[in-house]
């Protein structure tokens, strides 16, 4: 996704600044979206610990109990599936979809606004082609009645409704995070924010400032830097 994580150019032990609190109306839609994938990530969570639980159950039934298992495996992968696409948007949110950051270092901030722009803007319209396509094939799954070919056969719209919701939930975000970068900067879409994580080290000498660690590049021209644990 656009401009997301990047363990090449992040940061080791950096914390990122405080987002700012955005007004108006567009301040409350960012604020309900938060909460929304809040609750969400917890339940993304939930889902894979119960998708853990029922593969652990499918093994000691089959290879312990020595007795034919019918449900568990594609209750794991709804499982999955619903964990997957429902937390889209929540790690859009933070800006945690893995990224190629190779040009922002080489491209000045003015340049770095349009690319990233442009890179949410080519995500959304992707996106909205997933979410089109998954609600089409909802709509199929459920006025055929499909239903998977296993002996459980469970319906097809579970997860196809999954999938779809998720994905709407990932374009909503994509609009709300353009729309506060025009409205309201860089930062109010995450763009400047730094990164967290592995591999940072390899930008220990930018700016000529090898006794100084760079959070991370940040693409509107303003590196924020920490020093280097000796």
């Amino acid at each position: 996704m656009s401009h997301g994580f990047d363990a090449a150019t992040a940061a080791p032990e950096a914390r990122g600044a405080a987002e700012p609190r955005l007004p108006g109306l567009l301040g409350a839609f960012d604020r309900t979206m938060r909460l929304l994938n809040q609750v969400i990530l917890a339940v993304g969570g939930l889902c894979l610990v119960a998708a853990c639980l029922v593969l652990t159950h499918s093994v000691v039934v089959r290879y312990l109990l020595k007795e034919p298992t019918e449900w568990q495996d594609e209750m794991a992968v709804f499982l999955i599936i619903g964990a997957t696409f429902l937390s889209a948007a929540g790690v859009q949110a933070k800006r945690g979809h893995v990224a190629i950051e190779a040009l922002t270092g080489l491209l000045p901030p003015a340049a770095n606004r349009v690319r990233l722009l442009l890179a949410d803007i080519v995500s959304l319209a992707f996106c909205l082609f997933f979410a089109w396509k998954s609600w089409s094939l909802d709509h199929e799954a459920w006025v055929d009645g499909q239903v998977s070919q296993s002996t459980w056969g469970p319906p097809l719209w579970i997860p196809y409704t999954l999938m779809s919701v998720g994905m709407s939930l990932l374009c909503i975000q994509f609009v709300l995070q353009i729309a506060e970068g025009l409205a309201y900067g860089p930062r109010a879409a995450g763009w400047a924010q730094p990164k967290i994580g592995l591999g940072a080290d390899v930008n220990r000498d930018m700016h000529g400032a090898p006794e100084v660690a760079p959070r991370g590049p940040d693409p509107m021209g303003q590196t924020v830097s920490a020093k280097v644990e000796r």
